[in-house]
């Protein structure tokens, strides 16, 4: 009789700990589902190829810094160009505001902002060599070297104001 209880006994042991295991599983799973992290997956991305150029002979800048500045967020990407003058990203979020800004030694610094609307994007860029800057002060010594008459510019770069001239006396006005 006593194998017979304990047999019994053992039985009931085996099922009090698989129902104990089947509870304690689904407790582990409801407190998961309302304290863990929940996964997020990350927006799409976009496959963004900028091409740099020479203006004059449209060949490739080799090298060229290309950076994409997130508007809006902190931090940039920066890429060189390959001896194809390519360079090629593709961790830019769908619909993001980019600036692109692309730096080549010997070139003017190119920069516009893109709206990332399509799954692959293609920019192509044509760098231009540096201009003649512009200024609104006239050249030291150029109009000296014309043959005009050209008011002394003083050592801060403004021009001095000219001398006043004398106003005409009605008697010198002549009818027309």
């Amino acid at each position: 009789m006593v194998p017979m209880i304990c047999r019994s006994l053992f039985r009931l042991s085996l099922i009090a700990a698989g129902f104990g295991l089947a509870v304690s599983a689904l407790a582990v799973n409801a407190q998961d589902a309302s304290r863990g992290r929940k996964y997020k997956s990350p927006p799409p991305t976009a496959r963004v190829e900028v091409t740099v150029l020479r203006d004059v002979n449209a060949k490739p800048i080799v090298n060229a810094a290309v950076i994409f500045h997130m508007v809006g967020d902190k931090g940039n990407m920066e890429l060189k160009t390959d001896e194809d003058g390519k360079a090629v990203i593709d961790v830019l979020p769908m619909g993001s505001m980019v600036r692109l800004q692309i730096i080549a030694k010997g070139f003017q610094t190119y920069g516009e902002d893109f709206k990332i609307d399509k799954s692959e994007l293609a920019i192509g860029v044509r760098m231009k060599r540096p201009a003649e800057q512009y200024s609104i002060y006239p050249k030291r010594g150029s109009a000296a070297a014309a043959g005009k008459d050209a008011a002394p510019v003083p050592a801060w770069g403004k021009p001095a104001s000219p001398a006043p001239q004398p106003e005409a006396q009605p008697s010198q006005l002549q009818p027309k």
